[in-house]
């Protein structure tokens, strides 16, 4: 049975086509995942059907009573509530009825036999949806998803403004998940969980009864999550039966097929356009020469997938530091509460480390207090000499009102428009995007302008905070390849093994010194 069908699709930002006639239908207990490079529209696609955002053209039609659950990947909490008061708003509804129970009890004690016998069947009809729903365990299954996320290790009446990114995505997760909705929309899930929690989810999403729908950069997790596969792709959408590799090996199979035909249509036009050249002025062959004319004029030309700007990061080195970047003596990070032991630690010239470890215990209050960029509660850290840091966060939300060629002109006013332009297109952005306000661009585009900067400067060290996030396995491999060819020294932080082991000759674990375990 059809869960949403979804016909003629068409919307766009300005002049740039995001869909053009897309339909797509989605069935009860389908596992798709939704694909493409970034900024294809995955993420806009979402928030139409939620209706967030409203098409230009086209039908957005869901199934009678269906309770939709979504995680856009950049969600946000109220402030002032604990972790424990968000997990019960998933049975928000429930409560209502509970709410309503309580109400009848009260209006039990003076109702008239006909308004008695309304609020008994009333009562009774709740109190069966009530324990239908295992109302009366919502605090055992609390604690139980609270558990699965590692969200009581830091307290369920902590305040949500404490939370770092990654417990605040998974605060709203676990919310999600307890809501038990007919369909789940995610988007990029993975982002900001830890290996264990990502594992945790993927067991989760294999035995889950219900619809989903996953946007996700992670090859790995989507291949053991996904029965389906929705490939956005030039403004079209089209579905492939299976997961992402099988897409994969479909896909190039397709775009070879498309290639030949293409081939052959342009030998056969060249073929027509030579002959009709040659023959129109002659009496002899003039209709032979227009019958020929007609069917070019006429043919169904196939046109190439354009292909999408390669991205290229390359790391400017700087003069040669000092032997030693970064040296602690029993530094204690954290702002107003600890967050770690005394640390004793050393980097060294040279060095590709990546520190790993749960959302929360301190991974980028380490970074920042490496820097110098938030004070230590103790103990010593040290610089060394001659230090050229480029710092990567992990997220940004200043300037979203300017567009990227005005963000990035704003840092280097030494070069001309088209060397800016030249600086964005290298990181695989195309005209539009560079012309486009930095709010409307997907997460991996707004990573993208971020790195633009950081290859436009020499430096010696670079500081990464999860530098894969939101980027396309295309922009993923480029910026392996860049770290790997650069000179200097990199400490980061990261989430997807399968990116760092192939960059860093060495790994930090945060739970080794972390408090917050």
């Amino acid at each position: 049975m059809s869960i949403l069908n979804v016909e003629k699709l068409q919307h766009g930002f300005g002049d740039r086509v995001i869909f053009e006639d897309v339909s797509f239908r989605l069935l009860r207990g389908e596992h798709v995942g939704f694909v493409g490079a970034n900024g294809e529209g995955k993420s806009t696609f979402i928030n139409i059907i939620t209706g967030h955002l409203l098409p230009d053209e086209g039908k957005i039609e869901w199934a009678k009573d269906i309770q939709v659950g979504y995680l856009d990947q950049h969600a946000a909490l109220q402030n002032g509530l604990s972790i424990r008061d968000v997990l019960r708003q998933a049975f928000a509804s429930l409560q209502a009825k509970n709410d309503r129970l309580d109400e009848i009890y009260l209006l039990l004690g003076e109702a008239d036999e006909v308004t008695m016998n309304r609020l008994l069947d009333e009562m009774g009809v709740l109190q069966t949806a009530l324990e239908h729903s295992d109302f009366y365990a919502i605090d055992a299954k609390i604690e139980e998803i609270a558990g699965a996320f590692g969200l009581k290790d830091f307290g369920l009446d902590t305040d949500v403004t404490e939370l770092s990114g990654g417990q605040r995505t998974k605060v709203l997760l676990a919310k999600l998940l307890l809501s038990r909705p007919d369909i789940l929309l995610l988007d990029e899930p993975t982002n900001y969980l830890d290996v264990e929690h990502i594992t945790w989810l993927e067991n989760y999403l294999q035995n889950y009864e219900n619809a989903f729908i996953l946007i996700s950069h992670d090859i790995p997790f989507l291949n053991r999550v996904v029965n389906l596969i929705y490939h956005v792709e030039s403004a079209s959408l089209n579905r492939y039966v299976g997961n992402y590799d099988k897409f994969l090996e479909l896909y190039e199979v397709q775009k070879a097929h498309q290639e030949s035909a293409y081939n052959r249509q342009q030998k056969e036009i060249a073929d027509l356009k030579d002959f009709v050249a040659r023959n129109k002025a002659r009496v002899a062959t003039r209709n032979m020469a227009m019958s020929r004319q007609k069917k070019l004029d006429k043919m169904d030309k196939i046109e190439l997938t354009a292909e999408k700007p390669q991205p290229i990061f390359t790391f400017q080195p700087d003069r040669t530091p000092s032997r030693v970047i970064f040296e602690t003596e029993d530094l204690i990070i954290g702002y107003d509460q600890p967050l770690s032991r005394p640390l004793s630690l050393k980097l060294e010239r040279g060095q590709k480390v990546c520190l790993v470890g749960a959302n929360g215990i301190g991974k980028t209050t380490l970074l920042k207090s490496l820097m110098g960029l938030i004070p230590a509660l103790n103990g010593q850290s040290t610089q060394g000499d001659f230090l050229s840091i480029g710092y990567f966060e992990q997220e940004s939300s200043k300037d979203l009102d300017r567009t990227c060629l005005e963000d990035v002109w704003e840092v280097f006013p030494h070069m001309n428009q088209a060397e800016v332009r030249a600086a964005l297109a290298r990181t695989g952005l195309t005209a539009k995007h560079i012309e486009s306000r930095i709010g409307v661009l997907s997460g991996g585009e707004q990573a993208k302008v971020r790195l633009c900067k950081l290859i436009n400067q020499p430096h010696n060290v670079l500081v990464l905070d999860e530098p894969t996030n939101h980027l396309d396995p295309l922009a993923k491999d480029a910026l392996l390849k860049g770290l790997q060819d650069y000179k200097g020294t990199i400490l980061m932080t990261c989430h997807e093994p399968e990116f760092y082991e192939k960059l860093v000759s060495e790994v930090w674990n945060g739970s080794d010194w972390t408090l917050k375990l």
